[in-house]
């Protein structure tokens, strides 16, 4: 897979996602991650971290110190935010200690409704 969804659901959405892969035995075509909230999303795709996730999408494995290099700041703050978006289940490490975002397209999705 080469796109990923970024979204916001609630844990109904993905457990029914999860199912119906389950009882189909037939695997997404689309890769999705999902924050519980917008709010929790901003929290976790901050500015400085939404420029890593854009240098990272196609680039295969970066050491930190080429990806501050391409983002154009210091390495223990990119560190920094590559630690969180590996906590965040947004990027990976690989084996050899590189950060890995594998995928070539991004979506954002979340919608806004009116206050009840």
């Amino acid at each position: 897979m080469d796109k990923v969804i970024l979204e916001v659901n609630s844990f109904a959405d993905s457990m029914d996602r999860f199912k119906q892969a389950w009882k189909t035995g037939k695997a997404a075509r689309v890769s999705r991650i999902g924050f519980a909230t917008p709010e929790l999303m901003w929290r976790v795709l901050t500015e400085k971290r939404w420029a890593i996730l854009r240098v990272m999408t196609g680039a295969g494995p970066l050491g930190v110190r080429e990806l501050a290099r391409r983002v154009g700041r210091d390495v223990k703050g990119v560190h920094t935010d590559a630690t969180a978006l590996i906590h965040a289940g947004v990027i990976d490490r690989t084996d050899d200690g590189k950060l890995l975002f594998p995928y070539r397209h991004v979506e954002v999705r979340f919608t806004l409704d009116a206050a009840a």
